[in-house]
């Protein structure tokens, strides 16, 4: 099944809008999806109306056993085909090396967990500390977001070379990344200038599919529900936008699932 890390880095560019809004266009085709919230500021655990788990990751990656994972899963408040891995505060001590096999302990605790969906998306932190190495070498592509911003070029270099590192030693499964644009404003001189610094550095890399700035995704988020259930002209906008990036990213699941009902 596709497994896409969603990863940054530096907070507040809108990977966990990425995130959600993935996890919204294939809520929309009635998939089932399971969301990793890997960063301990847990902005996807509460974009999913899960409030106060039983159990979180930080509980999981403390004794990751073979599947320990599955005993942790919570439903969203969205539907219930999408199902969350909840973060808590507490994950920020997990974001260090724990012994030779430290970058493993994601892959170890999910064990066959990630083949009961259809789409998993792990919300990285914002950095290359060890948590985005777990997610990066238990997933099967890379989704790189970034800002049209003066650093963008800087950070979307280094989150390929974290890529290929993890390729070379840990996962060689892990599929080439997509750089996304996240609050792209074409009509800005200086975001036309940094998309195209990006496009010329990347090429195919960076995605023809950029997510513009709209008030509709704080408004979606802060509402718990799903930017496809958001009735408004931009809201539908953006629906589009994720149904596009999905497409691109996870091209499998452009069709329904048979048999799949509501």
């Amino acid at each position: 099944m596709p497994t896409v890390a969603v990863l940054s880095m530096k907070g507040g560019v809108g990977k966990t809008t990425v995130t959600l809004g993935l996890a919204s266009a294939a809520l929309a085709r009635r998939f089932r999806v399971l969301v990793i919230d890997l960063d301990p500021q847990g902005n996807s655990t509460m974009g999913l109306g899960v409030d106060s788990p039983v159990f979180t990751m930080n509980d999981v990656l403390a004794d990751p056993r073979p599947g320990v994972a599955a005993d942790a899963l919570t439903d969203s408040s969205w539907d219930r085909l999408v199902q969350v891995l909840a973060a808590d505060r507490a994950l920020e001590h997990r974001n260090t090396v724990e012994g030779a096999h430290s970058s493993q302990r994601l892959r170890v605790a999910l064990g066959g967990l990630p083949a009961r969906y259809d789409l998993v998306l792990i919300d990285c932190p914002p950095s290359l500390g060890e948590m985005t190495r777990n997610a990066l070498t238990a997933a099967t592509s890379a989704l790189i977001v970034t800002e049209p911003s003066y650093f963008a070029l800087h950070g979307a270099e280094q989150a390929l070379e974290a890529v290929d590192v993890i390729r070379a030693t840990s996962n060689p499964a892990l599929r080439t990344s997509t750089v996304v644009v996240n609050r792209a404003r074409t009509t800005v001189a200086d975001h036309r200038q940094r998309i195209g610094e990006l496009r010329e550095a990347y090429g195919s890399l960076v995605s023809e599919t950029m997510v513009p700035e709209r008030n509709a995704i704080p408004q979606a988020e802060g509402a718990g529900i799903p930017i496809h259930a958001w009735e408004s002209p931009a809201g539908k906008e953006l629906a589009g936008v994720f149904d596009s990036l999905l497409d691109q990213i996870a091209p499998a699941l452009r069709v329904r699932p048979l048999g799949w009902m509501r």
